[in-house]
């Protein structure tokens, strides 16, 4: 490539493409969390049951996690415009769906299509991203392309909250509508980064498709719905157990044997590629994970309605959207793994402050904290794209971009899977210690429970019970504090850890020095 075109500005149609492009993922990957904060008007709505309802989470993420790695094989059979034109098309019927579901099993199903087709947008706008602009240009592409992929489920629980709180539990999806047909008709018209290859489909591996889809479909099940059944007590978590098992060797066995694997799995031959897919994770750990964590402290503690709780949750938003020009400045500054370092260490920080919650926490105290995961996670997303995907070859950054998705969204159902046993094991830990120290041998004891008992004195005879209840009450809530303050400790070591780990990342060679876009 010359010296000119390296120097070159940013193709104007190219930009203005790839933005309609980014809108698509935006939708898609908002869609995650959106129903989060109002599953409930949705049950009501529905007349589902309490076991019904969190399937129209789960059958979401189910299908989109077997979507995004067969995006690399799709986009290279069909080429990115009809991939993406199908997929944009797809998500928006499916939307237009979910709001006219009159039962949970439509929605389920509807949910379930949603995410499937919708999946294909997320790692076809990333892919893109490293093969139509030059190296040089990555910091303002970056940028863009990490603040949709952390700010959309972010912001997700808030948007969702004032839609239901101001229309209806319908307008989660009608929003997705108008917007998807523009997008739908933007890919169609717009996008020319390439040409189908359909000999592709002569080869296509339907073994490896299918036992990927009940490897990774399986997998995400149990790790959704493992910590609600007791893990390996339910006859189905072990079901499904096993389904991840065979399933997951026949895929493997698969992506080394067929003539062209429905995943090339040579991407984690590169070591940064590697080391890029393991913060990917584990920034999903952080990302989703604390999406989950502070709503359940806000409701549980709080009393927080699902407004409140999406109004709190948008300084994570805001400091991420604000961070974004600042990180690409910084790429052009800064060593990568020198950003990801200040990243992982704004986001220990932030996990550390929050390990002295109190009962009486509120937004203000919450405020220092989801400024630095907000501005860290902004800090780190960027580098860690360039450092997996920046560096590959341009015929491996189509199939490397859905692997490279697949583990932010594992990393997600990981962490979320692991949070929620810490927190039920916790919690019983530390109320069994507490418990224990209520006992009527202490003094304080009898005397906290003579006053509350004095409180509740217009019970009557009642008032002595409504006492030990409401203490029992105060000993679940601290035990449930304690359990949320050791997920925060946890979280801690493991940023810590990441800093660490930055050793094993090889320092990326100069943009001049590598191909740029097409």
């Amino acid at each position: 490539m010359s010296e000119a075109v390296q120097n070159a500005s940013i193709d104007g149609r190219k930009l203005f493409t790839f933005l309609f492009m980014v809108f698509g993922m935006f939708m898609a990957i908002l869609d995650i969390q959106i129903v989060s904060a109002s599953l409930s008007e949705i049950q009501a709505g529905l007349s589902a049951s309490q076991d019904d309802i969190p399937w129209v989470q789960t059958s979401y993420l189910i299908a989109e996690v077997i979507m995004i790695p067969l995006s690399g094989y799709l986009s290279r059979m069909l080429s990115t415009r009809w991939m993406f034109a199908f997929s944009a098309a797809g998500f928006t019927i499916m939307s237009l769906m979910c709001a006219t579901a009159t039962s949970i099993e439509e929605m389920i199903v509807y949910r379930a299509l949603q995410g499937f087709l919708g999946g294909g947008m997320i790692p076809t706008v990333f892919a893109t991203a490293y093969l139509i602009f030059p190296r040089e240009k990555f910091s303002i592409i970056s940028p863009i392309i990490g603040l949709v992929a952390t700010l959309a489920p972010t912001i997700g629980p808030t948007l969702g909250g004032y839609l239901t709180e101001y229309g209806s539990w319908h307008w989660l999806f009608m929003i997705n509508v108008v917007p998807g047909i523009v997008v739908t008709l933007a890919a169609i018209t717009l996008i020319d980064f390439d040409e189908p290859d359909l000999s592709l489909l002569d080869h296509f591996d339907w073994w490896g498709f299918a036992a990927m889809a009940v490897f990774l479909g399986s997998l995400e099940f149990v790790l959704e719905e493992g910590s609600g059944e007791d893990w390996f007590q339910s006859h189905e978590i072990l079901f499904f157990t096993l389904l991840t098992a065979v399933g997951g060797l026949v895929f493997f066995w698969r992506a080394f044997t067929a003539k062209e694997p429905i995943v090339d799995l040579r991407a984690f031959a590169d070591k940064n590629f590697a080391m890029g897919s393991i913060f990917s994770f584990t920034m999903g750990v952080g990302l989703y994970g604390l999406t989950y964590l502070y709503p359940v402290y806000l409701s549980g503690v709080r009393d927080y309605t699902s407004l409140q709780i999406g109004e709190t949750m948008f300084v994570s938003g805001l400091a991420m959207f604000l961070t974004a020009p600042l990180a690409g400045r910084l790429m052009n500054v800064l060593d990568p793994r020198v950003m990801m370092a200040i990243g992982f260490a704004g986001f220990a920080i932030g996990t550390w402050m929050v390990t002295g919650i109190t009962h009486d926490w509120d937004f203000w105290e919450l405020f220092v904290p989801q400024i630095l995961r907000g501005c860290s996670l902004m800090i780190c997303m960027v580098p860690i794209n360039n450092i997996a995907l920046g560096m590959l070859p341009p015929q491996m950054i189509k199939n490397a971009s859905g692997l490279f998705n697949l583990t932010r969204n594992l990393g997600g159902a990981v962490g979320l899977a692991v949070i929620n046993t810490l927190l039920t094991n916790r919690q019983d830990f530390h109320y069994e210690r507490l418990s224990e120290t209520v006992n009527w041998s202490r003094p304080v004891v009898n005397e906290t429970l003579t006053t509350m008992s004095h409180a509740f004195k217009s019970l009557g005879e009642n008032a002595e019970s409504a006492a030990i209840k409401t203490l029992s009450g105060i000993i679940s809530r601290e035990a449930f504090l304690m359990s949320f303050s050791d997920i925060f400790l946890i979280l801690t070591g493991l940023f810590l850890a990441l800093v660490a780990a930055l050793y094993f990342v090889d320092k990326p060679k100069p943009a001049g020095s590598a191909a740029g876009g097409h």
